[in-house]
């Protein structure tokens, strides 16, 4: 009898940089250790994925104004504490850097290629505007119910 994969699922409804970069290490780092991982954005957590460019799609006033206030990908994100008007993420990125830790980008980027399943709550992008062309390559789209789908197999779940 074969035995099967464990599972781990993330919720990542911040959209603090910190808090991308922990979600990300214990997904890879689940990934390495052979987990079925999965990673569910919503909310501000969104944010982590959307792309860095600005993607022309229709939109109304609102939600314009929703893509204009929060931040466009990873690489924009904000600290959860010592935020200092954006000085904070630049300090952490240098320390990242002299330690030769992985940026946020790059650990994204390595989930993808360990097959982490990366997947846009579609009832968050309708309330915040966000469209599929907006967000990274590689994601999949779906509600809750989905994510439940795989949370209740899943013996580790996690909430960021």
């Amino acid at each position: 009898m074969e035995k099967q994969k464990e599972k781990t699922t993330i919720v990542l409804f911040s959209g603090d940089l910190d808090k991308a970069i922990a979600a990300f290490i214990i997904a890879n780092g689940a990934a390495a250790y052979d987990h079925d991982v999965t990673i569910f954005f919503t909310f501000w957590g969104l944010n982590t994925m959307r792309k860095d460019e600005i993607v022309k799609v229709e939109k109304g006033w609102l939600e314009k104004a929703f893509g204009w206030m929060m931040p466009r990908g990873a690489k924009k994100l904000g600290l959860s504490k010592m935020n200092m008007m954006g000085m904070g993420p630049e300090m952490i990125k240098h320390v990242m850097k002299k330690h030769n830790a992985l940026t946020l980008p790059q650990l994204i980027e390595l989930a993808q290629e360990q097959g982490v399943k990366l997947v846009a709550c579609t009832m968050t992008m309708d309330l915040l505007g966000l469209k599929q062309e907006e967000l990274l390559d590689g994601m999949e789209y779906a509600g809750v119910a989905a994510y439940l789908g795989d949370a209740t197999q899943a013996k580790v779940n996690l909430f960021i």
